[in-house]
């Protein structure tokens, strides 16, 4: 099967009016746009070929036609994850425009992809998270590190860590979205949805530090709409950037490199369970629709208790 999506389907007036509905009603991200259709894309190119022209003729796809195209996913070796998120994607076209009347039935609505395993997530341990949050400013007592980035850099590990924020809701963050007194955030997760998130001590010091520094180099940095993790020239820090600076200070501390800072948003979670915290709460503060989605994060901490049993019973 042809993988390359068909560079014309957004010229194709459904794919189209499905796009503006997925933005304007759904309030879906840029990710989850440009994701759609890009699975509009390649379902387009493996039905008509790559150089299918639109509109393309969505209604008269059939329910073999879909199953096809599922066993070429397969046979082409497509993760089970990328399959099922296709499969969701196509189910959405369809019943989109089969609420529109265009067709009668949703020809994926009752395929079913393949089993998606559940991995239990990478975390590091509370002392290993101690050594690698030390870290920036042990290379700036070093010399190796400037000011500007070391205060910087603990501020945001500290941020996302304290708070379980994604990495794109940590770098769009806001002065004014910080709650000084309480340490509560309000931050915009997937969806475009609010949700509240708590700031421990630790975070606003390496906040306020920051704050600081920038405020005695100019009082504009810090104002309520100023972002509060700058790159190098000045504009919003990347995610790429942060993802390259974590492995430098994991290397430097000795730790697994694959750590990502997505694997801290695992360790806030899988600390908060493993003290008692609420399954529920801790859902809020991740910001996950479904409750099954947090509860992966249980597996670890049993996990936990059963080697500590095994360990420590003297009939395990």
């Amino acid at each position: 099967m042809s993988t390359k999506p068909n560079p014309e389907t957004c010229g194709d007036p459904l794919a189209k009016r499905f796009e503006d509905w997925l933005v304007a009603e759904r309030n879906v991200s840029e990710h989850t746009r440009s994701g759609y259709m890009a699975d509009l894309a390649q379902l387009a190119s493996f039905l008509w070929g790559v150089d299918a022209q639109p509109p393309f003729a969505w209604s008269s796809v059939r329910d073999g036609d879909a199953r096809r195209y599922l066993a070429a996913l397969s046979k082409d070796g497509v993760g089970a994850a990328t399959v099922l998120r296709k499969l969701a994607s196509l189910r959405t076209f369809y019943r989109y425009i089969q609420r529109d009347g265009v067709v009668l039935d949703n020809p994926f609505s009752m395929l079913r992809g393949p089993r998606k395993a559940r991995l239990i997530p990478r975390t590091l341990s509370a002392k290993e998270i101690d050594r690698f949050l030390a870290q920036p400013r042990k290379d700036f007592l070093d010399g190796t590190l400037s000011e500007s980035q070391y205060l910087r850099d603990a501020a945001i590990f500290e941020f996302i860590y304290s708070t379980g924020c994604r990495i794109s809701e940590t770098v769009s963050a806001k002065w004014g979205m910080i709650g000084w007194g309480d340490g509560r955030v309000i931050v915009t997760g997937k969806g475009k949805k609010d949700r509240l998130v708590i700031l421990g001590s630790k975070a606003l010091d390496a906040l306020r530090m920051l704050r600081d520094y920038m405020s005695a180099k100019d009082p504009s940095l810090v104002d309520d709409s100023s972002d509060v993790f700058l790159g190098e020239r000045g504009g919003r820090l990347s995610a790429r950037i942060v993802e390259r600076d974590m492995k430098r200070y994991l290397a430097e501390a000795g730790l697994p490199t694959d750590i990502s800072p997505h694997k801290l948003r695992h360790s806030f979670a899988t600390h908060l369970l493993d003290a008692g915290a609420d399954l529920r709460s801790v859902q809020e503060m991740l910001g996950h629709a479904s409750l099954s989605t947090t509860q992966i994060y249980t597996h670890v901490s049993i996990g936990r208790l059963q080697d500590a049993y095994r360990l420590a019973h003297p009939r395990a």
